[in-house]
């Protein structure tokens, strides 16, 4: 399957030099020549694998659009600057509001094309097994981190566990029964309400604040991961 890579660029000939360099190099190509398609396109920004984003756009800025990124769930998907503003402080800023690396224009193609593979290798590729993703809510399971819309959100230990096991069986609903041996490592015992508690508290750190709701109640049967 071939890389997507989406070029928000409004100037015509450099659209077309990265569309026909990226296209030689075996990527597929998307093109945005204004902030507005970009927004439009950047709205589920991780359908592509690279980014090549120009500042200064008519419609929106560049800026906004990689603020608007970086505020969504899955927005590791690496940005590069290109972009005729070439002070410290232009670079700065840019890497600051999160893109990974920043090309002043005029520009070398191999260059860039050589930035842009050194970027996709540092990435998790969809099957990398040390992530889990669902809609905007992302676990890294080495760091044991947890972010929704890119926010970090605490965890205890069965709250994680719990999370994790959800996420590994998305739109399939499991038992209360099912929820213990796995996250306890005991069968259910009727009286206790270990999994409801447990389930609350990761409701309220997972969907209080964010919409749409993921983790559901399906009653008499028990707990299912889904959007809405």
């Amino acid at each position: 399957m071939k890389m997507k890579v989406l070029i928000i660029e409004d100037d015509v000939k450099i659209s077309e030099l990265l569309t026909e360099g990226f296209t030689a190099s075996g990527y597929e190509v998307f093109h945005s020549p204004d902030g507005i398609d970009a927004q439009r396109k950047l709205q589920k920004p991780d359908r592509y694998d690279l980014i090549i984003l120009d500042l200064m756009l008519p419609g929106i800025s560049g800026f906004t659009l990689l603020k608007e990124v970086r505020k969504k769930a899955s927005s590791r998907v690496p940005i590069i600057i290109l972009s005729a503003r070439p002070t410290a402080d232009d670079r700065i800023a840019g890497l600051q509001e999160g893109a990974d690396d920043y090309l002043v224009k005029p520009f070398s193609f191999p260059e860039l094309l050589i930035r842009a593979q050194n970027l996709l290798r540092r990435q998790p590729r969809p099957n990398d097994t040390n992530f889990i993703e669902f809609e905007d809510l992302s676990i890294d399971l080495i760091k044991r981190e947890v972010r929704r819309r890119g926010i970090r959100i605490e965890l205890q230990i069965k709250e994680f566990s719990l999370l994790v096991f959800l996420l590994q069986n998305p739109g399939i609903v499991l038992s209360k029964t099912l929820l213990l041996r796995t996250i306890w490592g005991y069968d259910f015992v009727p009286q206790t309400n270990v999994v409801d508690v447990l389930v609350c508290r990761l409701r309220n750190k997972i969907d209080r604040d964010f919409e749409p709701r993921l983790i559901h109640t399906i009653r008499g049967l028990g707990y299912v991961c889904k959007k809405g």
